[in-house]
This record gives structure tokens, sequence and C-alpha cells, in this order.
């Protein structure tokens, strides 16, 4: 076929780069991108059925079977290029060109976000802002973020992040930031530079043409790069230091108070601009992270023309920022998404998207409130935020607010969905008050409204209660872990992920949900229970039963659940119960390679091949076995032995069957310890919830599970007191104790009594006193400055993770997981 000239002109609404975030075709412009892990180029032909007639396509892709599909292509514009990333970030960049409007660019290890949604909601009285959707400050993130502009802004805040050196050149051509701040420096994505300094030469680069630049010079790191560097490349910008500690032209300083901090920030030096500098300050913050971005946030004001009075109002109107997209189960069986504060056209779009992917109920709900500051007029917002809805195929919308209400027209039920429900009120007590909230059954409900609207109103109502210990999976670290494996074992080699046990104790359903959405090959249970959960909740992946007993044949059947089978009798009994009823199965066949827990072994292997091969209404589909020791150096003989006489075993089968079915041997520690053993498939366990056998693994794995409780009550005990049953909480001094509501019903073991164990409350240990009870533990408090009663408890996260906890009590990260009880309520969340 005929490319279109470079470079890329399009009328497109849409970038484009996951096809399974399309929403509408004849507006979208399609990059493929050949990656890692997927290969965008595979997908061109749906979305050309699809009605997507712009693509972008990568040379070294065009493979003969792709060009043959692209030459069908007869009424659509493709692109040739190099890269289809840099593509996009060229796309972005001449759309960034259109437009004079100043713009803020924040960088840093962290704090990024935050800053970036303080400085919109601090600059919002002002102007009209448009801004990077949560955490979109990646290759891809930028061009997406900075693709948004249109005409009727007048101020860009976009955050922007480099994971690896020689990236930033590119980004700073597609933002042009005009102001930036540098918020901090610290160890992420240090795997992949030598050391801090590089990774700070790579952020600066941001900034080569800003007028102005801010940044705290007690990093002292960023100090002297900011003095030897961007000061040479950049002699015209103006530098806004500051410092606590550092000698720099704005002193700062704090005293943290019970709820808020009072900053204090003076000039140095006497210049013009001392009159209206800013000086003394209230914020509704007390821990340093907030401090630090509050300070950046204050002199960026300060810089743009605020003064302290306008400053100090503004900052009143600060509140913690929610950037996750949280999934809760509700009442009624529905699930939540809870994305209440992230209030955009961007976030809305992201957060459909995740509804989107959810398959545990049949029907999708939105309740939307309005959409305030887009800076889009507002009958094409409205009808925007209608095209959105109806692509999405929703069952039920529900439009709170004035202005939406009187948009109405644009969302009739035809426009939703055949047989759909649209319904709108004027606020959310109006909505609360009608029987709405009861009629809501077995839905996935998405929640996202502007903060004025108060929906967490909503939330409360329809969520489900549990008491306040909660364990909180991050979705995004599940994903970047599977990827992590992903690279080992490379594109040829498939993958079967564990999600017996209730996901590890993150739960299966949702879990096993992202997996599917993420392309695995397999998913594993251990009982038939567990998968018959999953097909109930929507996961149609190959599912293997890793334990299944006769009683559950019709199951195993009806839900197309694939067995083990690891022995004689069990073969027996199974060929015997399809045959009776002229059925056929897959199976998966277990052999016994020295783990000597189950599985056929070779003196087995004559009577099994001859079964097989008189049944052919079984197939099987995988053969496997199990590594005993493959996280344990000092038995890797053991281990490679047991890879060699899988090998055999597997041949002997393959060569009898007379077909070759997937040989699958590796674990977690198999993985990353053996590529040898990685063969047609492996098994992803532990690992893919952020624990490795290796500490040059462990580093760039992410921890999934953060385990929270609360505080019930205070007490201060004297010395001479006990604490506890038993009175084996003996005090060596007056102490100051919180009882915490989580016990050993909870997952929290008994053997962390007696300081043993610790737990996190406002970023101190702290040690548990006397026993673990049932429901609740007591833990000293004595050190932790402003403790109060209600305030959140860290019992695991990646500061004190599980792997810490476990050698506390000498057992493994498995058991500390899978240990949390199903009465502990799980929160998915997605940045």
């Amino acid at each position: 076929m005929d490319f279109q000239t470079l470079p890329i002109h399009t009328t497109a609404q849409y970038l484009l780069n996951d096809s399974r975030q399309l929403s509408s075709p004849q507006r979208s412009i399609f990059f493929a991108i050949k990656g890692l892990h997927h290969d965008g180029h595979q997908f061109l032909e749906d979305l050309y059925r699809k009605g997507v007639r712009e693509f972008v396509v990568e040379e070294n892709a065009l493979s003969s079977k792709i060009q043959k599909v692209l030459s069908h292509f007869q009424d659509a514009k493709v692109w040739k290029v190099e890269n289809s990333i840099l593509a996009m970030q060229e796309v972005a960049k001449s759309h960034r060109e259109l437009f004079t409007l100043p713009v803020i660019s924040v960088t840093g290890s962290n704090g990024k976000t935050i800053v970036k949604e303080w400085l919109a909601q601090l600059l919002s009285n002002r102007f009209k802002v448009v801004k990077s959707p949560k955490s979109y400050n990646s290759q891809i993130g930028v061009p997406l973020s900075v693709w948004q502009i249109n005409e009727s802004h007048n101020l860009g805040i976009f955050e922007v992040g480099v994971s690896k050196p020689n990236e930033m050149e590119n980004l700073e051509r597609v933002v042009q930031p005009t102001i930036g701040i540098f918020t901090n420096i610290g160890t992420a994505h240090n795997e992949f530079f030598k050391d801090n300094t590089q990774k700070i030469r790579e952020k600066i680069k941001l900034f080569k043409n800003a007028k102005t630049f801010i940044y705290c010079a007690d990093y002292t790191e960023i100090d002297e790069i900011v003095e030897e560097e961007l000061r040479a490349i950049n002699p015209e910008c103006k530098i806004i230091s500051w410092g606590r500690v550092a000698e720099t032209a704005i002193r700062a300083d704090w005293e943290v108070e019970i709820d808020n901090t009072k900053v204090s920030l003076a000039l140095q030096n006497v210049s013009p601009e001392t009159e209206r500098f800013p000086t003394t300050f209230d914020i509704p913050f007390t821990d340093e992270a907030s401090i630090e971005n509050a300070i950046h946030c204050i002199l960026t004001l300060w810089h743009l023309g605020y003064n302290s009075t306008d400053i100090q109002a503004r900052l009143q109107t600060l509140r913690p920022v929610s950037m996750r997209l949280e999934m809760k189960q509700g009442i009624n069986g529905n699930y939540l998404i809870d994305d209440t504060y992230n209030n955009d056209l961007a976030g809305l779009t992201i957060a459909l998207n995740f509804l989107g992917q959810q398959k545990q109920r049949p029907q999708k709900v939105l309740i939307l409130s309005d959409l305030l500051e887009t800076g889009i007029p507002e009958k094409e917002l409205y009808k925007q935020i209608a095209h959105l809805v109806r692509e999405r195929q929703l069952s039920l919308f529900i439009g709170i607010g004035d202005v939406i209400s009187r948009n109405k027209a644009y969302f009739s039920a035809s426009s939703v969905k055949p047989s759909a429900e649209v319904k709108f009120f004027k606020n959310t007590q109006e909505f609360l008050e009608s029987s709405m909230p009861k009629q809501l059954h077995n839905s996935s409900i998405l929640i996202k409204g502007a903060r004025k609207y108060g929906f967490e109103q909503i939330v409360n109502r329809l969520v489900q209660k549990t008491h306040g210990t909660i364990l909180e999976i991050n979705l995004d670290a599940i994903t970047n872990n599977l990827n992590y494996y992903r690279d080992k074992i490379g594109q040829q080699v498939k993958m079967m992920v564990m999600v017996k046990a209730f996901a590890y104790g993150a739960g299966s359903t949702e879990v096993a949900n992202l997996l599917q959405f993420h392309g695995v090959d397999y998913l594993a249970v251990a009982y038939t229970d567990e998968g018959v959960a999953l097909r109930q909740n929507g996961v149609y992946l190959p599912i293997m039963v890793m334990n299944p007993s006769p009683n559950d044949f019709e199951q195993l059947l009806a839900y197309s659940l694939e067995p083990e089978i690891y022995s004689l009798r069990m073969l027996k009994e199974f060929s015997e119960y399809i045959d009776n009823r002229n059925l056929s199965s897959k199976i998966h066949l277990k052999i016994d390679t020295g783990m000597h827990r189950l599985g056929f072994e070779q003196d087995d292997l004559p009577t099994l091949l001859d079964y097989l091969q008189s049944n052919p209404n079984l197939w099987v589909s995988t053969i496997f076995s199990h590594l005993a020791a493959a996280d344990e150096s000092v038995y890797d003989d053991f281990t490679l032995h047991q890879v060699s006489i899988f090998t055999e075993m597997a041949n002997q089968i393959s060569e009898a069957l007379g077909y070759v079915p997937s040989r699958h041997l590796a674990n977690s520690a198999g993985i990353a310890r053996f590529p040898e053993a990685r063969l047609d498939m492996v098994r992803l366990g532990i690992g893919l919830y952020g624990v490795a056998a290796q500490e040059e693994d462990q580093v760039n794995l992410q921890m999934v599970g953060t385990l929270k409780t609360v505080i019930s009550q205070i007490k201060h005990i004297k010395s001479s007191d006990t604490v506890g049953y038993g009175r084996k909480g003996a005090l060596s001094r007056d102490t100051k104790t919180a009882t915490i509501a989580i016990g050993y019903a909870d997952g929290f073991d008994r053997r962390f009594s007696r300081g043993v164990g610790e737990v996190l409350i406002n970023g101190t240990r702290c040690k548990v006193v006397g026993n673990v009870c049932m429901d609740m533990t007591m833990v000293d408090v004595t050190d932790v400055p402003h403790v109060q009663e209600g305030e959140e408890v860290i019992v695991f996260n990646k500061e004190l993770t599980i792997i810490e906890l476990a050698k506390k009590i000498n057992t493994i990260p498995y058991e500390i997981l899978t240990s949390v009880s199903e009465r502990v309520k799980r929160v998915f969340y997605q940045l």
C-alpha cells in the first residue's frame, strides 16, 4: 500500500496507543507500538473493522502478514515511522506549538502528582488550567496530556518523569515549560541510572529553556547540578531556591501543630521584591512531604503575582489529593469504583476505560456530577461526555448537578444503550433521598464527581460496611511485577499465573480480572470452587484446577475448568466420568520429579501412556512438575536434576501421545534463577505479589499489599501495671498505649506478641505490648508525636514488608499474605 508522507497531520481528537481503550473510532488515530509485552500491530485489523481510519505503524514491525492486512485498508491513512512513541511525541509537540500559554512543568522522584494537582486547585480562580490526568508523566503519558490543550486554556500544568537515560530531551520539546519545579530526588528508577547525579542531570534537561525554576536546595545533589549546569545552559532563567538547612536566597522554617503547620518563608537579602514576598502561612497538613510540596506551590503562586493574603486564602482550600481510582465491594452485590474528586474530562475517560475492564458484574453504571473548570464551552463539553458514555454501552447513567441536568437532552436513553436508564438529580442529597440507591444491584458502579458535590456520601451509602481494617491492593504494582517477569521469560514463553488461596490473600476475582486484561495465557487455582467463582465473575481465561475431587467433576465440565491429573486413580475416575457422558476434556499431567507431593513417577509412565492412548477423549494440554528448592542455592544441583528428569519424562509422554503438550516447570524462583526451566510456559506465583527469590529481582518488584487498621483507643499506663491477657505486657516505664483494631482472627499472627511485632504510626515503629488478642492488639505509642484515636496504623507496606514480618516469626512471606482473613475488606486501587 502507499503510506502517507511525514510529518503526521491528523484531525483526530484522540491519540490512541491501546486498542482496548477505543471509544471514538472515527475520531482516533492509533499508534501501533511494538513493545516487550504487546505488539499493537496485531490489532490493526480489528481497529479498522471498528471504524478507525488513521494509523501509525513501525517499519520494523511490518511483516508480510501485517503488510497484507494493511493492503486492505483502502480508505485509511497510514504513516510508517521508525518509532511510534517518538511519532506520538512529535504530533503532541506540533500541537503544543499552536499555543503560547505559560506551562508549569513538575519533575522529581516524589510529589510530582501532588504538586501538579495542588497547583491546579490553587490557580483555578485566575486561570483556565489544563493538566496531566492522574499521574500521566511517562513517554506516552506526557504527549497524551499535552494533546488536551485547546484555545480556552491559558495555563498548562504537566508532570514529567523519566525512567531511563536519554528520555527527557524529547519530552522537553513536547512540553516546552516556561516555569519548572524540581520536587526532590530519591531512589525511583535507580536501576537504569549509574547514580543520582546521572538521574538529576537527565531530569534537569526539562528546564533548559524555562524562564523560571523552583527547587529545594536542601537536596544538595540537585543544588550542585543546578549551580554547575543549569545556570550554564540557561543563564537567563530566574532560579528560585529555598531551604531549611542550605544557605539559599529563601529561608524556610516550620512548626508542626496538631492538624496544621505554620510555615515561615523569608528572603535572606533585601531586594525590590521584599514587600510582596510571602511571610508566614498556615497549611492544613503536618507531614514533611506535604510541607515541602506546599512550599513549592506557595513560591509558584508568589512568582505568578499572588500576594500573601491571596496565597493564604487559597491554601485553606487545599485538601488531600486522592489520585487513586479505588475498587470496593458494595452492598447488594455491587462493585464500586470510587473516583470521587478527580473531576476532569481526561480523568473521566481513564475511569470509563477501567469500568469497561471489569467483568465481575453484567451491569455497568456511571454516577457523574457536573464537570467544573474544564475550559470547554458547556454544550460542547456535555456533547463530548454523552459521546463517551454512549461508546461505553452503559446500563444506567445518573447525572447529578444543575449544569449536567440542563444538558440532559444529550443523554437520551437510546443514546446510552438500548433499554438503558438515564436519571438526573439536582444535587447529591436529592439522589440519596430517592429510591435509586436501593435499585442498584449486581452492578459495577463508577462514582465520579467534583469535590463540592460530596460524592463520598454516595460511596458511604453503597459500600459494604466492615470494621476499620483494610488490605489495600495496588493493581499497578501487580502489573509492574507481571511485566518484570514477562521481560525475563521473553515473548515466546507462555505465562500461567497462580490465583489460588484467594490470590495469595489479594482477592482472586479482582486479580484474575486484571490478569485477563493483560492477556496472560492461563490461571491456576487449587480447588474447583475457586475456579467456579472466577467463571461466575466474568473470567474466561483457561483455568487449571490443581486439586480436583470426583465430587467436583460435574462443575469442572460445566464451567470449562481443566483438571490437574496426578495419579492413575484420578485419571481413571475422570476418564470414566466423561466417557459415560460422551464428553471430552483437556487435562494437565502432573509428574513427580523430586517434590514428592503429588504426581506420576517414572514407574507409572507405561500404564499412564497406555491409558491415554486408549482414551482419546482426554487431551493433554500441558505436562508439568514442581521445583522443590529453586529458591535455595545450596540445592541447585538437585534443581538441575529435576529439570533433567522432567525433560526426559515429558519427551516420553509427548512421543507416546503423538503430539507435544506445553511443558511448565518453573515457579517464581525458577523463572528468576533457572532459565533452562522456563520451557514452554512458566507458573508465576508469589513473584506477582512482590516477593522474589534473589535481591537483584526484589529491587525491581513492588509490594502489592498494604494492610491498614486504626487506633480504637489510647491509654496512659503506669509502669507498675500490665497490659493484656495473662498480664504478659509488663512495662519498663510509664507508657502510652494504643489499642488497634486488628488481631489474630484478622491475620495478625499471635507470634507477634510481646514486642516481636511492630506497626507503623505516623512513620514511627511501635512495638506490640502483651499478647495479640483475637480482634485487637495493643502497641506502645509513647514516642509517637501528636498521636490520636482514629489515626491510621500500617501493619505492613513497602517500608515494613511482609518479608521482614515473616523473618520476625520464622515463617515465609506466603503465610503473612495468605493469613489475612477474608473478613478484612479489600480495596483495590490504580493510580
